[in-house]
């Protein structure tokens, strides 16, 4: 086997296990200090361009803006 192609598996391998190990490191981080209740505002929410959110995908963001143009 070219040795090339060898390498290239080495270095996938070493990366997968780099994400692996510091996705579980940093599920066990425990929540700073002064950080365990924060609440999150419907306008940061808004102002935040990440659509992916688990947060932002389980709120009606249309309902939050007439609210806040409501209140203005």
């Amino acid at each position: 086997m070219d040795p090339y192609v060898i390498l290239a598996i080495i270095v996938v391998i070493a990366l997968v296990a780099i994400f692996f190990i510091t996705y579980v490191l940093n599920k066990k981080t425990p929540v700073p200090e002064g950080c365990e209740n924060i609440k999150i505002s419907d306008e940061n929410c808004l102002s935040c361009g990440n659509m992916d959110c688990h947060i932002k995908q389980g709120i009606d963001l249309k309902k939050i803006e007439e609210e806040l143009k409501e209140d203005e």
